[in-house]
């Protein structure tokens, strides 16, 4: 069974943003925003000049060694600010996609932020190949699904018309369509796109619980309901959440939801404010029906060996 919590950055105390991926090497690899817990500027400081953690498992997900950052994915001078990656892998390369602010702000408005494309035959050596062609200068949160006619579709935050989620497509991850939104409403961030039983489904962060769209086609979409909205024990909501897709220990299809939450209670030196740690968890989705369902805390067996 899988521990609670499954992984906390042991430098800088609050990763976020976790996104998963099975390496070349049969290894499982955890990307993730590493913010800085221990940052003594004021304001949002600490959730800027972040690098890209990496985190690796050779037990199916059960325990995680850090393995530093992802290096050379900066294309600019001095410290920026990288956020929520996204890795996939098409044919023999994997694609990474990073949210990008120039600098260290200390506020969270008013800076332009794109979203960075690399890849990698390996996940250790990255190539930029540039800034998306997207809806507006405020975008973040990419995540990528591959689309039942072939190709691509990437979803992401668009800050500059109401915090909503758009798309764009693309056969070859090179060319990209016209964006269109996807996701209208109230607003929201961290979209995240899988399939499981019966439907695909779109998680997105309302900062009050998982919103959760089902679809039959990766166009249309449907609201159906909450997830990790509750509190538990020294945990806040779950935040910002990754699928992979498997078979738990009766054979049966699942989803792994990778998430992050906020401490509500800490102490731990250099850190002003609990609120800023922040950990990984991990929980089971099941689908049923039109539905999805997920006791956070359950345990879970988690293998990521069983993978689908």
């Amino acid at each position: 069974m899988s521990s609670s919590p499954l992984y906390t950055d042991p430098v800088h105390l609050a990763p976020t943003d976790p996104t998963l991926i099975a390496g070349p090497d049969g290894t499982w690899w955890m990307f993730y925003t590493q913010r800085r817990a221990r940052e003594p500027g004021g304001g949002h400081r600490w959730v800027h000049g972040t690098d890209i953690g990496v985190a690796r498992s050779t037990d199916g997900g059960l325990t995680w060694r850090y393995d530093g950052v992802a290096a050379g994915l900066d294309p600019h001078p001095g410290r920026n600010t990288l956020w929520a990656p996204e890795v996939i892998r098409a044919g023999d390369r994997y694609h990474l996609f990073t949210s990008y602010i120039p600098g260290v702000p200390d506020r969270w408005e008013g800076h332009a932020r794109s979203i960075l494309h690399h890849t990698s035959p390996d996940l250790t050596d990255w190539r930029y190949h540039g800034v998306l062609p997207l809806s507006s200068d405020r975008v973040i949160d990419a995540c990528a699904h591959v689309l039942p006619g072939g190709g691509w579709r990437l979803w992401y935050k668009d800050e500059a018309h109401g915090s909503t989620t758009w798309s764009v497509d693309t056969p070859d991850l090179v060319r990209w369509t016209a964006p269109v939104q996807a996701i209208g409403g109230a607003p929201h961030e961290g979209p995240n796109v899988f399939r499981l039983g019966e439907f695909y489904w779109m998680i997105t962060d309302e900062w009050r619980g998982q919103a959760v769209h089902r679809s039959t086609d990766l166009t249309h979409w449907q609201r159906s309901g909450l997830i990790l909205a509750e509190r538990s024990d020294d945990r806040g909501v779950g935040h910002h959440a990754d699928v992979v897709v498997g078979r738990d220990e009766n054979g049966l299809e699942v989803g792994w939801i990778f998430y992050f939450t906020h401490r509500t209670t800490a102490t731990v030196d250099n850190v002003v404010d609990p609120r800023r740690l922040t950990d990984i968890h991990v929980a089971v989705l099941r689908a049923d029906g039109d539905r999805l369902s997920c006791d956070r805390d359950a345990p879970v067996a988690l293998d990521l060996r069983r993978t689908v």
